[in-house]
């Protein structure tokens, strides 16, 4: 897991106990188990009802991507692959790429290097693949709007569960008993439904779009490659436009 994660996460809810606690609140007055029922229960389903399952299943697969640790080095070693290529191309000729395709990082490139090898004009690569990117981040950027949807949902429920629980505390007024949890509920209920939109939800909604961000920068350093390639310039000035892919890489 990236380390900026685990501290926003330890600060984020670091910061709520804490403040609970200074102000003369106890740790288990957070924990209500029916208000979790409540916020979490309505907020899925709600997210349910709003998406398909296939992007449901694709929320899912991207969750356990948007926490892994960034790998700094793999754009770099892609830049590497591309310079090395146009190398050897302006040495020997394009059918060169043939016998360097089998080493190459990245399958994506792979694909594309295959179009080059036969014949392909760059603009056509460019017409195709640049149209393969945008629809591939379209259907993947479905993945980061099932989290936002979760993160709208979250808060309004919260705002149900509280006035579940003040019908409760209105229909129990003469048993102090059942007021006490009933107030408990309504509290706790907009505490779970803001707390888990603004500290859940709603971030892992935003990494998501950063992966799909980065894979998508992969992709179109690439494509841009294959056809500075395929017009023919000079491997420096192709090494130039890499650097400006993987600046951020080298930081």
């Amino acid at each position: 897991m990236e380390m900026s994660a685990l501290i926003g996460i330890f600060l984020g809810l670091g910061g709520i106990f804490l403040g609970n606690t200074i102000e003369g609140g106890h740790f288990g007055s957070l924990i209500q188990g029916t208000a979790a029922i409540i916020v979490l229960g309505g907020t899925f389903g709600a997210t349910l009802v709003s998406h398909r399952w296939v992007q449901i299943k694709l929320a899912l697969e991207y969750f356990n991507i948007a926490f892994q640790a960034e790998d700094k080095g793999r754009l770099l070693l892609i830049a590497k692959d591309i310079v090395s290529t146009a190398q050897e191309v302006k040495k020997e000729s394009i059918l060169i790429i043939e016998n360097k395709i089998k080493g190459y990082k990245s399958d994506y490139m792979k694909n594309v290097f295959r179009y080059v090898t036969d014949g392909i004009e760059a603009s056509k690569l460019e017409e195709i693949f640049i149209n393969d990117i945008e629809i591939d981040e379209q259907r993947k950027l479905n993945a980061a709007k099932v989290w936002s949807d979760a993160g709208g949902f979250a808060p309004t429920i919260g705002i149900l569960g509280a006035v579940l629980g003040l019908i409760q505390v209105m229909g129990n007024l003469t048993n102090t008993e059942e007021l006490g949890k009933g107030i408990a509920v309504a509290f706790v209920a907009t505490i779970y439904g803001v707390g888990s939109a603004n500290l859940f939800f709603i971030p892992i909604a935003n990494k998501i779009r950063k992966k799909i961000e980065l894979e998508n920068e992969e992709k179109l350093m690439i494509v841009d490659g294959a056809i500075s390639i395929l017009k023919g310039l000079s491997p420096h000035l192709i090494e130039e436009k890499m650097r400006s892919y993987t600046r951020e890489s080298t930081n």
